[in-house]
């Protein structure tokens, strides 16, 4: 982290005591009333980054899979212009404990994307990304829950972004496995988002 970096936490209308926890010196604290799932949260976190006039996003799920100390070779790709937004794949890195039918469904995943979109990527539900959002002030998130996933695909698309993708760590816990997105609802995401395009 730099001196100037914004560490931006979304609570999400958690009924825990994520917020109290999420109460330290230097985080920038948001709060949804009620939940409005991750790609809402993203959003809020986005326009808030946008609003503080911020170059660069980072976003980091908050389960513990990623590596704080893979977020700087990120933001660097960004820094020299080889990138407008960086992605992470477990796949090109380490996926640490993670379940066979979990590790052959995100593959097939990808692919049902490459067709759908034309973007090729190796790893596309994955929550580590780095972002240029000063070069793209139109990229808005407005899929609420998991479906975000593919429409941050479908941006990449439409705004002609340059995409890369880095190796990372994606570390599983027994914690971030429950927290986790099962088979079925991965399908789900992919059907919804569809849906939505069609509707549009």
């Amino acid at each position: 982290m730099r001196p100037k970096d914004l560490i931006v936490v979304v609570d999400d209308g958690s009924k825990d005591h994520s917020y109290a926890q999420a109460c330290l010196e230097g985080v920038h604290l948001l709060r949804h009333v009620v939940n409005l799932g991750q790609g809402a949260a993203l959003e809020t976190g986005i326009e808030y980054a946008k609003k503080m006039g911020c170059k660069y996003v980072v976003t980091f799920d908050a389960d513990g899979q990623h590596c704080a100390e893979d977020i700087e070779r990120f933001v660097q790709v960004l820094r020299e212009d080889k990138a407008d937004i960086v992605l992470c794949s477990r796949f090109l890195g380490r996926a640490e404990n993670i379940p066979t039918l979990k590790k052959y469904f995100l593959k097939v995943a990808a692919f049902v994307e490459r067709v759908l979109t034309g973007v090729s990527l190796t790893d596309t539900h994955n929550g580590f990304r780095a972002i240029n959002i000063a070069k793209f002030p139109d990229f808005s998130i407005t899929q609420n829950r998991m479906s975000h996933a593919s429409e941050i695909i479908d941006l990449i698309k439409r705004l002609k972004m340059r995409y890369m993708e880095l190796p990372c760590t994606i570390r599983y816990s027994e914690y971030s496995i429950s927290k986790g997105q099962s088979m079925m609802n991965s399908v789900n995401i992919i059907v919804e988002y569809i849906l939505a395009k069609v509707i549009k």
